[in-house]
């Protein structure tokens, strides 16, 4: 999939509303997000780097590859909790993927997720065991491409916003999100960028 069809006013409107995003933008114009349109397997990588590494998120990945061949629900469901424990998966993070699978194959791979709203989205995730805020949020970015997700719970997005607004100092939640009124309705561009103050590389979910 292509950049979602509303960033080229959402980077125009990112702009005018913030000069010191503004240069951020012009220094990281490209690659532009793209929304993979996969609820399931973005939800599974999610899980995955769930309060790891990115380093350490690749090497599991790359073992559940070298396990599944391809990382989707309807292979998972094959396998068992040693099997993606031996990819370097903790026993929780086991139990979640593989319930989180079984589910999808059963009835949640049926679901219109694009016709929902993000309350919608973000309700019924939060009833899948093992998913939480950041979780739900990782999903409405890089798989529905929700366009004014501001993930709180993003250790990179928080560190990124205090080095370019704070200093370095340390900010509360009202503080971010005083900063980051006039981003809206397109937070989502707004975090994407900001994420290249911390991480030149895009990582993708």
């Amino acid at each position: 999939m292509s950049e979602p069809a509303y960033w080229t006013k959402a980077v125009k409107h990112l702009r005018l509303a913030d000069p010191i995003l503004s240069d951020i933008i012009d220094e990281n114009l490209r690659p532009f997000l793209s929304p993979n349109g996969n609820v399931g397997n973005t939800l599974i990588k999610s899980i995955v780097g769930q309060q790891i590494s990115v380093k350490a998120a690749d090497s599991v990945w790359r073992q559940m590859e070298g396990l599944l061949g391809t990382v989707v629900p309807e292979n998972i469901v094959l396998y068992n909790l040693q099997d993606l424990r031996g990819c370097g998966l903790s026993m929780r993070k086991s139990e979640y993927i593989l319930d989180f699978s079984r589910l999808w194959v059963d009835s949640l791979s049926d679901l219109d997720w694009f016709s929902m709203d993000g309350d919608g989205v973000r309700s019924r995730l939060l009833e899948i065991r093992g998913v939480g805020p950041w979780t739900v949020d990782m999903v409405m970015i890089f798989a529905l491409g929700q366009p004014d997700i501001l993930p709180l719970g993003d250790i990179g997005l928080i560190r990124a916003i205090e080095k370019t607004y704070a200093g370095g100092s340390n900010l509360g939640v009202e503080e971010i999100l005083d900063i980051s009124t006039g981003w809206s309705p397109y937070k989502t561009v707004a975090t994407w960028y900001l994420w290249r103050v911390v991480d030149p590389e895009p990582v993708n979910y």
